[in-house]
């Protein structure tokens, strides 16, 4: 529409007695794309998944925001605790968020706390590091007040968020189990509910694509090559398509090369073959578009996933390898 409009005309010229007639003659001309509305179910399923991101990526700035303060107030904190969302640690940020608090409570103190809210094995050594740690904090010692409750809050956003992100995973379950065959997927080694959630609500209903290389070409993953004249321009994916369909695909095979042994047989095979040796990266992709075509057959066929069939053609090759 952006660039056709100036066919006409040659001008970038946009008024509402030219824009309707654009419009008309990509109609006529039959030069344009139905959209896709999904069915409610793969409606209902997409939104839980945006929903579940959106509380994911809000995780993740509150554990960032948490961080900076104890950077600010308790820099020695971290280098006791490998991680301040651990249990103790959190029950420790709750009592006696800063080194002053801590200090006043002491060795014992520390131990009784967990020993209250329930921490196994409150080991006394850690309480002692703790403590020490607090002795010779070089943490801000000006407003604590509302420092504190600053922590307080956050914390307490930190762990409705996690309820809130357990009850959107199990909203994701139960939708993704309404849909026809995603049993036989998830039985696949490696494939994690999540994931397969999010790649299902991005595909939508799999019986509108008539061939697995349609859903790979909406995902940005078919190849593209921008040559003219004797140039010959790289050949890359066309990142074109759902992008977030693309992030999961590519986030699952990753850990597939880890803990799937026919993934990793074959990205060892792409990686390593005398002819056309691909690059890791390459592999990896190659692997997405290997991962989109199981997907498709298992959804419309409804199939149990076959590790010989995943390896049929190039498996004695693999084994020789």
């Amino acid at each position: 529409m952006k660039c056709t409009k100036e066919l006409d005309d040659n001008s970038p010229t946009k008024n509402d007695l030219k824009d309707p007639k654009t419009i008309a003659m990509l109609v006529k001309d039959g030069r344009y794309r139905d959209v896709y509305i999904p069915e409610e179910l793969y409606q209902e399923l997409r939104e839980a998944v945006w929903e579940y991101e959106r509380l994911k990526r809000r995780k993740k700035d509150i554990k960032n925001q948490v961080t900076r303060w104890l950077d600010i107030r308790f820099p020695e904190f971290e280098k006791v605790f490998s991680a301040w969302d651990g249990k103790a640690a959190r029950i420790i940020l709750k009592k006696c968020p800063t080194p002053a608090r801590v200090v006043e409570a002491g060795t014992e103190g520390i131990i009784n706390i967990w020993r209250e809210k329930g921490v196994k094995g409150a080991s006394r050594k850690k309480a002692n590091g703790i403590v020490e740690a607090a002795q010779k904090s070089i943490g801000r010692t000006i407003g604590l007040v509302a420092a504190e409750k600053s922590l307080r809050n956050m914390l307490t956003e930190y762990e409705m968020i996690e309820k809130q992100l357990e009850e959107q995973e199990k909203q994701m379950g139960e939708l993704l189990r309404q849909v026809p065959n995603t049993e036989y997927l998830l039985g696949m080694k490696g494939m994690g509910m999540v994931s397969t959630a999010i790649i299902v609500s991005e595909i939508g209903d799999i019986r509108r694509f008539q061939a697995a290389r349609q859903i790979i070409k909406m995902s940005g993953l078919n190849l593209s090559e921008n040559s003219s004249g004797k140039h010959k321009g790289q050949t890359k994916i066309s990142k074109r398509g759902r992008k977030r369909l693309r992030t999961a695909l590519f986030r699952i095979v990753i850990p597939l090369i880890a803990n799937n042994e026919e993934f990793r047989m074959l990205h060892h095979r792409y990686v390593s073959r005398e002819k056309n040796p691909l690059k890791k990266m390459q592999s990896i992709i190659a692997l997405c578009c290997k991962l989109i075509r199981i997907i498709y057959a298992i959804l419309t066929k409804g199939i149990e996933y076959d590790r010989n069939e995943v390896l049929r053609g190039i498996k004695p090759r693999v084994k020789a390898a």
